[in-house]
């Protein structure tokens, strides 16, 4: 009896790519599918979305700040301290000179330029004549940078902004202009304010108006 050969079985399943690309040119490789994306964590300092509480959680919270009564008085923030001050004594033709050193020494010590403001009663600083002779504006754009030492005259230096440290060169000027440099660099050093000046003349002044 002749034998009758078996009906290839067809099971029913996906069909890969073909082994063999019609019209002999190569299949492209399959890419993997990708998956879900993980939820992203919540960045640090930054709270993740906030659920509203159960009806039975919000009665009892209204409950207890009913029960505790009105906010008291908010507390009055801290006075910011007074700027430690170091006198430098040096004569009227000396205070520049003492006041560059003591803005070297600075830097070196670490203190970035920007954080230096300089004002000067007499003579303005070389570099304050420079950058004026480009006009006001560019001068005081330099000021608004904020990233170099800035040099201003005591009649404007109410026009600067606060800085960690601000040092005074009594050199030379009228007392009206010592009494108000000192005053506004009372008022602008943060932390330190550095005076270069005859002391006598220094500690009448600072313990008159400052």
């Amino acid at each position: 009896m002749p034998l009758i050969p078996e009906e290839p079985q067809i099971h029913e399943k996906a069909q890969g790519p073909r082994a063999t690309p019609a019209s002999g040119r190569t299949a492209p490789t399959p890419r993997p599918v990708p998956g879900p994306r993980p939820a992203a964590p919540p960045r640090p300092g930054r709270p993740g979305p906030v659920r509203p509480a159960p009806p039975a959680q919000r009665a009892s919270r209204d409950t207890a700040a009913a029960q505790a009564g009105p906010a008291g008085p908010a507390t009055p923030a801290a006075t910011p301290a007074a700027p430690q001050i170091q006198l430098i004594p040096a004569t009227p033709d000396g205070a520049l000179d003492a006041a560059e050193e003591a803005v070297d020494l600075l830097l070196d010590s670490g203190r970035t330029p920007g954080d230096v403001l300089v004002i000067t009663t007499g003579e303005p600083h070389p570099w304050a004549a420079h950058e004026l002779s480009f006009g006001d504006a560019a001068y005081w754009a330099q000021h608004d940078a904020g990233d170099d030492v800035f040099y201003a005259d005591a009649a404007v230096a109410d026009r600067a902004v606060s800085r960690a440290v601000v040092v005074v060169a009594l050199n030379g000027g009228p007392e009206a202009a010592a009494a108000t440099a000192l005053t506004v660099a009372h008022s602008r050093a943060g932390a330190l304010l550095i005076v270069c000046g005859d002391p006598q003349r220094i500690n009448s002044v600072l313990g008159a108006g400052v």
